[in-house]
């Protein structure tokens, strides 16, 4: 018998150490080093983003001069704070950001726009910040600005940990000054917009972006008496298998900065009647899943809905397409691999 455990069982306890330690690249970028990305020759701005990067990486631990940037007035640091890695999906700026990572020393952390904001909402603001101010360095991979509250809550964390001396290095597919377009009234919050484009150096990586060639094919849909058989045929490890419902409910309960740990010893997942999401809190949540599963590189088997069709059509067209574009790419890649796994049976 396969050894079957239940994430709606699952409700993590993580102190605030444990979730810093969380703060890293995922194995798929564990390894991965400025000799290891391989520019397009088609494309200068990739090979010029590298060079923008490794002189950055020599600037991690020097000490900021003195006076640096005070929150009420002050003189302005003679340099910004950050490098900000500007393009489309596939053009390789997670791996660069996670280079960076890796050629810095010191104490340093990487994690998501995403996961920070949520660090915030498990810890505190005041607390967040004085955990990260002693750090050298800090990567926010896919950083975007889906609310007015997040506009505010990023300008304040990274004008303080600016202050305080620590490197910022980001990626994105929308300019700092565009951040939060179509999402909400931006022109509202230009100042908070503009304070954290300020911090930035940016760096533009050119090259195709996925969306352009469409959504992946995904699988071919199972019913639940197939996804059956398959889970009782599984033999990959420890499989947590659960209802596609009651796995949403639970999400509710368990706050996003956990979702790593829920995942913990975990190696595919089976899920039972999968549905169209049109509720956007409960997609947004879920999309944290996905990418703590594409993380870990999670296989994962299911029935009912496929994931091309995951999210409702007014869901993947409105001001959070980006998101979902991404989640159903990475939903349906490890989707490939689950019905690989059963394949092999």
């Amino acid at each position: 018998m396969p050894d079957i455990e239940h994430l709606t069982q699952r409700s993590p306890k993580v102190s605030v150490d444990d979730l810093l330690r969380g703060f890293y690249p995922s194995p798929r970028f564990g390894e991965v080093s400025f000799d290891t990305y391989r520019p397009d020759p088609q494309q200068p701005s990739q090979a010029a983003a590298v060079s923008k990067l490794r002189d950055f990486a020599t600037t991690v631990d020097e000490p900021e001069p003195s006076g640096f940037r005070k929150l009420f007035g002050g003189r302005k640091a003679p340099s910004r704070a950050g490098i900000y890695l500007d393009g489309g999906f596939g053009v390789g700026k997670t791996h660069l950001l996670a280079s960076l990572w890796h050629a810095s020393s010191g104490t340093k952390s990487f994690g998501t726009f995403v996961e920070y904001t949520n660090l915030v909402g498990a810890l505190s603001f005041r607390k967040t910040v004085d955990a990260l101010s002693g750090y050298s360095l800090v990567c926010i991979d896919e950083f975007e600005l889906d609310d007015p509250g997040d506009t505010v809550l990023m300008s304040r964390l990274m004008r303080e940990l600016a202050d305080a001396g620590v490197k910022l290095a980001a990626t994105s597919n929308t300019l700092p000054g565009s951040l939060g377009d179509g999402r909400f009234a931006a022109q509202d919050f230009q100042r908070e917009i503009q304070v954290l484009a300020d911090q930035f150096e940016v760096a533009r990586i050119d090259g195709e972006d996925y969306r352009h060639r469409g959504l992946p094919e995904a699988p071919a849909a199972i019913d639940d008496a197939a996804l059956r058989s398959r889970v009782e045929t599984f033999s990959g490890g420890v499989l947590a298998e659960d209802g596609f419902d009651d796995l949403l409910g639970h999400l509710a309960d368990v706050h996003p900065s956990r979702y790593r740990q829920l995942l913990d010893g975990i190696d595919a997942v089976a899920w039972h009647d999968v549905r169209t999401i049109t509720e956007q809190s409960v997609a947004l949540r879920f999309v944290v899943l996905a990418d703590r599963l594409y993380d870990r590189d999670v296989p994962i088997m299911a029935s009912g809905t496929t994931f091309d069709h995951l999210f409702s059509e007014e869901m993947m067209s409105g001001g959070y397409m980006k998101k979902y574009y991404r989640a159903v790419s990475r939903l349906t890649a490890l989707a490939r691999q689950g019905s690989d796994m059963a394949n092999q049976v």
